[in-house]
């Protein structure tokens, strides 16, 4: 292995939806350097958080079926019941909601929380209130995603928050999906609203830090199991 390819190893990848935005910022920090070198370093700071924003690191997604796995990267704000959007169509009750607030420091690419079918994909365009604020998952723009999987219907929504002003999609209606595969990004600030079943006993806490890809929400397939062996019993 030569040095150039442990450097390029050590190294994280940026996600390409970030490239204009760096250059950008680049082009902004070069020109300031010649005029200021006060405001030029405080652009080259600025060049380098466009950077890290849009890095895309490698996760090692746990594969085992049943398990619902973090779509981002940030802590856990909320854990309860909420009606789901309804253009989602998913229920007129309650559902539990389990929801990720990404500040402007974490990655920012989302990821699947389980391998299935995207039957729906629907978006809404809104305010930008503080992502944190309960009724961000009313007002504000958002992009969501019913996925089916082992006959259970989950839905994903990306929710943009106070400083976020796009949300960009990889995927399309109708495709197959893999756990921990990428499905879009939010840009500048935002959260990640997971609608899982009543009765889900979930693995996880507000106030907990996740991972996208790699954090267990819950276990679906453990919980049906207990679930039968007490209806034996």
């Amino acid at each position: 292995m030569t040095i150039l390819d442990s450097i390029r190893k050590s190294l994280v990848p940026i996600h390409k939806e970030g490239y204009p935005f760096i250059a950008v910022a680049c082009v902004i920090a070069i020109l300031l350097l010649f005029f200021s070198t006060f405001f030029g370093m405080l652009a080259v700071g600025l060049a380098i958080w466009t950077a890290l924003f849009f890095r895309d690191p490698p996760r090692v997604t746990p594969l085992r079926e049943g398990l619902v796995i973090a779509p981002a990267d940030g802590v856990i704000s909320q854990v309860g019941l909420a009606r789901p959007p309804k253009e989602l169509d998913l229920s007129d009750d309650p559902l539990l909601r389990i929801s990720i607030f990404m500040n402007v420091f974490n990655v920012h690419v989302n990821r699947a929380p389980v391998s299935g079918r995207i039957d729906r994909i629907t978006y809404k365009p809104g305010k930008f209130l503080n992502a944190e604020l309960d009724k961000a998952s009313e007002d504000n723009e958002r992009n969501g995603l019913v996925i089916t999987s082992a006959g259970l219907t989950i839905g994903v929504v990306q929710i943009a928050g106070l400083i976020a002003r796009r949300i960009v999609s990889f995927v399309r209606e109708g495709e197959e999906i893999g756990a921990g595969e990428r499905f879009g990004l939010i840009r500048f600030g935002s959260r990640v609203d997971v609608y899982l079943p009543v009765g889900t006993k979930v693995q996880v806490s507000e106030g907990q830090i996740t991972t996208a890809g790699e954090t267990i929400l819950c276990d679906l397939a453990a919980q049906s199991a207990r679930d039968a062996s007490y209806r034996v019993s």
